[in-house]
């Protein structure tokens, strides 16, 4: 039995700690924050709750997996999963709306017919043919297993297989999801349907790869999901499913450094101050105490140390260590974040409207040169997510809705009153008559993501992607201090639920079967 440290309680460390307790070792999490769920987190106030990070669940698969593999209740009988139906509404920028049902090809295909026009359905159906083949070519390898040593041919290779498109004689085939847009799916509808699922994760469309086709496939084939209560109720099972396992949790608890000799790690350094170390004692002194060089912090010996942090402040756990080789993945720069605003509102949910609505901008370029140009900041017409919940757990009563706004800004964005003002004029076109029924509004920016995971400028990782010569593709879960694996967003295989559960999967593997470990069956 090894002794495990891991750093963060985001859910790719806890996917990790729970299987590693599983396997027989203590484990042992520190989480400079008062609580776990790293980005998953709840605000309250009056009786209303909100999610404050992702409010749906993709792929729900991952959690399923790892449920059956720590324990005797599955999933289901920890929370309640329920099947979002429609999918999404989606109001375009000439007015156009439609909604799409959830996980069925032929009632997706008619709702486009009939709000978009003939053929519209075939060529978005069309599209999901050779967005599947994609998912067939890059599913093992940026979701299922270790990143690949040789993971240039990932970075050099394009699964997407667009087709051929022919223009004043010469014939080229679509390079980015914004080419896929303009040359195989032609409709603007269409088009800002395919992008808004690579700005949900703060991906520029025109510079994104052909491949992140797999974001709307995904959601297509496997269905979106809610969690009653709020995704803050998965996060929830999944600690005390840790707990369940014996997974030991040190809240309020920084971790200095990581404490390296010969090459291995052996252990981590607790900044002065925290509540405790396991075997260290009131002092500081337990069967570690020998170990000098500590700083004067508490020290924790472990045989294998789990880091589910941002880039940034791993590197700075590790001074002057070279925990990346000059042909590896680099860590990914930081990219966009969230603006979230949070409605409390007077008068009940009406029956029958989406839980999720996607409000397009009116000025497409206007937005990505906002997003991903020269001049950062808030879109001056944004696109807006509009989640709303069918869930009592939310409100104080029958008689109010919870209802949360969501855009995607750049990270570090400074947000002001009057770009929350945007924000609730763009809702309005899927939420008429807003502002009367508005009782107070909470506002998340990226400095409360930040505050809540440590990323710099409060960025949020998007999911790897094949092609776009490895810019999409995250560090792997191995580094080179031996015995130091990296989970969570930042990690392979990147951000988004389904992919930091993976993540504390792979790590898993990779500890308790070693190198040899070839991912998930």
């Amino acid at each position: 039995m090894g002794r495990i440290a891991v750093i963060g309680a985001g859910m790719g460390a806890m996917a990790a700690a729970a299987r590693l307790a599983v396997a027989g070792h203590r484990v042992v999490v520190y989480e400079r924050t008062e609580t776990y769920g790293g980005a998953v987190r709840r605000f309250e106030r009056d009786g209303f709750a909100f999610d404050t990070g992702p409010g749906l669940l993709p792929v729900p698969a991952v959690y399923r997996d790892l449920f059956v593999k720590t324990g005797k209740r599955p999933l289901e009988e920890c929370v309640e999963l329920v099947q979002v139906d429609p999918s999404a509404g989606h109001v375009f920028a000439d007015g156009t709306r439609v909604s799409l049902p959830n996980a069925s090809r032929a009632g997706v295909l008619t709702a486009l017919d009939e709000a978009l026009g003939a053929d519209a359905g075939a060529r978005w159906g069309d599209f999901l043919v050779r967005a599947s083949e994609a998912w067939d070519r890059s599913r093992r390898p940026l979701l299922e297993e270790p990143l690949w040593p040789n993971w240039a041919v990932l970075a050099d290779r394009e699964p997407y297989p667009s087709v051929p498109h022919k223009k004043l004689l010469r014939t080229r085939r679509a390079g980015t999801l914004a080419e896929v847009g303009a040359w195989e799916l032609r409709d603007p509808r269409l088009r800002a349907l395919l992008e808004s699922h690579a700005l949900a994760y703060g991906l520029d469309p025109r510079v994104t790869p052909a491949s992140a086709a797999v974001l709307p496939y995904m959601e297509h084939a496997f269905g979106t999901w809610y969690v009653r209560g709020g995704i803050r109720e998965l996060a929830r099972a999944v600690y005390e499913r840790c707990l369940e396992r014996r997974v030991e949790f040190r809240f309020t608890t920084s971790v200095e450094r990581i404490v390296e000799k010969d090459g291995r790690v052996v252990g981590v350094e607790l900044s002065e101050g925290s509540p405790g170390a396991p075997g260290t004692g009131e002092a500081g002194t337990g069967e570690a105490g020998g170990l000098g060089g500590t700083g004067g912090g508490l020290f924790a010996e472990a045989d294998f140390v789990v880091a589910g942090v941002a880039p940034g402040i791993l590197d700075g756990l590790v001074p002057g260590a070279a925990l990346r080789g000059a042909d590896e993945v680099p860590p990914q720069p930081g990219g966009a974040s969230r603006l979230t605003v949070l409605l409390a509102l007077r008068g009940a949910r009406p029956a029958g409207v989406a839980h999720r609505t996607v409000v397009h901008t009116v000025d497409r370029d206007g937005e990505l040169d906002r997003l991903f140009g020269g001049r950062p900041g808030v879109p001056a017409a944004p696109t807006v997510v509009v989640s709303r919940p069918d869930d009592p757990a939310l409100v104080p009563d029958a008689g109010h809705e919870a209802v949360t706004l969501t855009v995607t800004v750049p990270s570090g964005a400074q947000v002001a009153e009057a770009d929350v003002e945007r924000v609730l004029d763009a809702a309005e076109r899927a939420l008429p008559g807003l502002r009367d029924r508005l009782l107070w509004h909470e506002v998340r920016t990226p400095a409360d993501i930040a505050e809540a995971t440590g990323a710099e400028g409060g960025a949020v990782p998007a999911p790897a992607l094949a092609a776009a010569d490895g810019r999409l593709l995250h560090p792997s879960n191995s580094t080179r201090a031996t015995g130091l694996f990296a989970a969570g967003g930042w990690a392979h295989p990147g951000g988004g639920l389904p992919h930091a559960g993976m993540s504390g999967a792979l790590v898993a593997g990779l500890i308790v079967e070693g190198p040899e470990f070839q991912g998930s069956q």
